[in-house]
């Protein structure tokens, strides 16, 4: 049988699925894989409809409303409330959106303590503190290369990422979302047995891919984590089953940027054992926040087994 690939997306409102499938992968093979590959699409779940075909999807890095990406001299400064004010109300708008009820007061400035409140706080001055250092030059210290964007863009950009982030894998481990988005991925499974599997997950949904995984053993050939979050402390403590590697994938390779916000901690070894499945890779993302999808899937580290898995379809 043909090898299959399934792709599973990351937080935030997405294109229409079969845009987005084609999409993914035109940035891993090249061009459109048709029946070979399927896309587990989840946003409508979360979104009542998609994004229009043609606008960057501001996850991926596009424009971020109310602050322009380009610089001009004459412009005004943008504000920003400090970080701690910022977490707190994303904790409250996390629970409104999980619970419908409306928190009783504005959100302080004292830190709220609640699940994975740690991670969005470390996410958030991690985020701040990249902004300030591309834009002083310092990150040219680092093996990479630092963005072309006025600082208050960077900034803008990394709270958006952080801010969607949470409230989705809020809303998947507290908000009772979970379980209809794992069912996304078991029906884009269905019907590929016996065929040699590919997976890959993105952000969040590398977490749902592995928890679909984990629970139904299937036999995969290739799994494939992309900015994941899966080597955080505080996720790992919700996921259903101690970490581990699903009995049934031969081989997982993990990648991420530095200076991704998401994954945070971009070594899986040794907490997902056994360890000689496992390849942690870090890898160059130059998307605006470091987090893109389609700059995770052209590099070359990614690219290389899957084109070996699919040759015979080139």
């Amino acid at each position: 049988m043909q090898p299959r690939l399934i792709y599973v997306h990351g937080n935030g409102n997405k294109v229409r699925p079969e845009l987005l499938k084609s999409q993914w992968d035109t940035a891993l093979f090249g061009r459109d894989m048709g029946d070979s590959s399927r896309m587990a699409y989840w946003a409508s779940l979360r979104y009542d409809k998609p994004l229009p075909d043609h606008r960057p999807d501001p996850l991926q890095g596009g424009p971020v409303d109310g602050v322009p990406l380009e610089t001009e001299g004459r412009a005004a400064p943008v504000e920003f409330e400090a970080p701690e004010e910022f977490v707190a109300r994303t904790l409250d708008e996390a629970r409104f959106d999980a619970s419908g009820i409306a928190p009783e007061s504005a959100p302080g400035t004292d830190q709220v303590k609640c699940a994975l409140s740690e991670w969005l706080l470390e996410m958030t001055y991690l985020g701040d503190t990249l902004a300030e250092t591309e834009e002083t030059g310092q990150g040219t210290q680092l093996p990479l290369e630092a963005l072309p964007l006025p600082r208050a863009a960077r900034k803008a950009v990394f709270r958006q990422l952080v801010k969607h982030t949470y409230h989705d894998v809020h809303a998947y481990f507290f908000g009772g979302a979970g379980p209809a988005i794992r069912d996304v991925v078991k029906e884009a499974l269905e019907g590929l047995d016996g065929a040699p599997l590919a997976v890959v997950g993105h952000s969040l949904g590398s977490i749902v891919a592995y928890e679909v995984l984990a629970d139904e053993e299937r036999e995969v050939e290739l799994f494939v984590t992309l900015g994941s979050p899966l080597a955080i402390t505080e996720v790992q403590d919700h996921l259903a089953k101690p970490p581990a590697v699903p009995s049934g994938v031969r081989a997982w390779r993990n990648a991420s940027d530095l200076r991704d916000l998401v994954a945070l901690d971009h070594t899986l070894r040794p907490e997902y054992a056994p360890v000689e499945k496992v390849t942690d890779l870090l890898v160059t993302n130059d998307s605006k926040n470091h987090h893109g999808i389609s700059e995770y899937l052209g590099n070359p580290q990614i690219r290389e087994p899957f084109q070996r898995m699919f040759s015979h379809l080139a």
